[in-house]
């Protein structure tokens, strides 16, 4: 998971924070507010924008766990994911 700061600035008492998050392939933006507070550094503010977020992150996540998998409709079950190939190296 990749995260980028999509926005950062002042919007009243608080400092808006937007992030751009990237999961294999698939993207989701976020944008939170947290109170601006004497002796805050730029990285807290990040921390605690991030913090108030992650569990819309998680359900982001937890939506796609079955995308791209196979249904098997006769057993009623996801099919097994094929091993990966070993390459052998000469």
């Amino acid at each position: 998971m990749k995260i980028i700061i999509k926005d950062f600035k002042t919007d009243g008492d608080n400092k808006f924070v937007g992030f751009k998050i990237t999961d294999n392939g698939n993207v989701f933006v976020i944008d939170k507010q947290v109170p601006l507070a004497d002796g805050t550094t730029d990285e807290q503010y990040v921390t605690e924008a991030l913090a108030a977020g992650q569990a819309e992150i998680d359900e982001w996540q937890a939506s796609r766990a079955n995308v791209g998998k196979e249904w098997d409709a006769e057993a009623g079950a996801f099919k097994a994911a094929p091993a990966a190939e070993e390459s052998e190296s000469e």
